[in-house]
């Protein structure tokens, strides 16, 4: 008998089996709009044409070669990361409070962060919003917390943020518990706290003491501002205090396979820079050794180079555009369909993903009448709309809104 004999299947990803259902479905108008990855109005992916021509240049560069990188990662990326992150007038940048780690994307800071924070941070609570990325539950399970707990943030009358609710339990968590935080473009809801939303979350985050550690895998994708988009983590720099964040080039550069990333953490005093970067040097051998090279060149080459960083600003703002026209186009055929419900909530949330408020009946509706792919909590991907699409969806939606409760 085999040694794995007791072994149990693993329930397939959620998001991955739902992207294998629409591939092996042979109906000609089947929609997907669950992957979060970026689709061009012929529902294509799309290599942003910055990443085209610097591809083109390292091709022909006889100095580019495929040697292992430092075990922190590529220096030149890390410190124009870190600028694109904070801003180069930042305090912690000029005082040297800042240090990161080159990771295999945003998940890989996610891990990275919290395997450090577990072993060398004295508090095991974590807080989470409620929802949040699905992967976060099950990353903060993998490294061993126990004490892991929730605080409201999406108000389902609304559809929007339940600024009440969040604050209400931050207030009550215990002090120095860490708090993980999207800094835009909330996933799954795409429900951001305004500025002033943000200073009275902070506020509290300093009152209690608490450890933020921020995902930020959507910089620049969500407002097409890279400066707005970061805006909530600058401010928890300036009201002091030390932070973590994990920050994702997968969605901003269209690099979701090259798995371009860091673990970015600002610390109280400089002298602790060296030991902490030294310790997660320490884990990051143990994880995946040397971290990967051809994404975090293209990065490092658009955020260096002027013209090619302003050629990156405007492919992103194009993707931006296109995803808040898609939502614009579906709010307007929705009302003029007399679509129960109000709908506003779909021009009102940001980024990639809009969280409809549709049940889970209606979204099995939805995927087994109708060909039409989303997760079962109501998220679809926006960018999966197109002028081809868009009729079929809406009216889709509107049958199971109407027939389904």
């Amino acid at each position: 008998m085999s040694s794995f004999a007791h072994v149990e299947v693993s329930p397939p990803d959620a998001l991955f089996n739902l992207s294998a259902l629409y591939k092996q479905d042979p109906y000609p108008d089947k929609v997907d709009l669950g992957i979060g990855a970026y689709r061009t109005e012929e529902g294509q992916p799309w290599v942003l044409p910055v990443v085209r021509t610097i591809e083109a240049q390292m091709a022909s560069d006889p100095m580019l070669d495929h040697e292992y990188l430092p075990i922190l990662g590529l220096r030149a990326f890390r410190d124009a990361a870190t600028r694109l992150l904070f801003g180069a007038d930042s305090p912690a940048i000029t005082k040297n409070r800042v240090c990161s780690v080159q990771t295999v994307s945003g998940t890989g800071a996610l891990r990275l962060g919290f395997d450090f924070l577990f072993s060398k941070y004295h508090v095991k609570t974590v807080y989470i919003s409620s929802p949040t990325w699905g992967n976060h539950t099950a990353i903060l399970k993998q490294v061993g917390y126990k004490d892991v707990r929730q605080y409201a943030y999406y108000k389902e009358d609304t559809r929007g943020l339940d600024i009440e609710g969040m604050l209400r339990g931050l207030e009550a968590s215990p002090d120095g518990a860490i708090v993980l935080l999207h800094a835009c473009a909330h996933n799954p809801t795409g429900v951001d706290p305004t500025k002033d939303e943000w200073r009275r979350i902070l506020a509290v985050v300093k009152e209690k003491k608490l450890f933020p550690f921020f995902d930020c895998a959507y910089q620049g994708f969500a407002s097409g501002d890279v400066d707005e988009d970061a805006w909530c983590v600058r401010q928890c720099v300036k009201e002091g205090g030390e932070l973590f964040v994990a920050q994702s080039f997968s969605k901003n550069f269209g690099l979701y396979n090259e798995r371009v990333g860091q673990l970015c953490l600002v610390l109280s005093s400089v002298s602790c820079v060296a030991p902490v970067l030294s310790q997660l040097e320490v884990l990051s051998r143990r994880m995946w050794s040397n971290p990967p090279n051809h994404g975090v060149r293209i990065v490092t080459i658009a955020l260096n180079n002027p013209s090619l960083y302003q050629d990156w600003l405007d492919n992103l703002g194009c993707m931006v555009e296109r995803i808040k026209t898609m939502r614009m186009e579906l709010y307007k055929l929705l009302k003029a369909k007399g679509t129960p419900g109000s709908w506003e909530h779909i021009v009102k949330q940001i980024g990639m993903f809009t969280f409809t408020g549709l049940t889970r009946a209606q979204c099995e509706y939805l995927q087994t009448k109708c060909h039409i792919y989303l997760l079962d909590n109501g998220r679809i991907s926006m960018s999966g709309l197109n002028h081809k699409n868009l009729e079929y969806v809406a009216q889709s939606m509107y049958n199971a809104i109407t027939t389904v409760t």
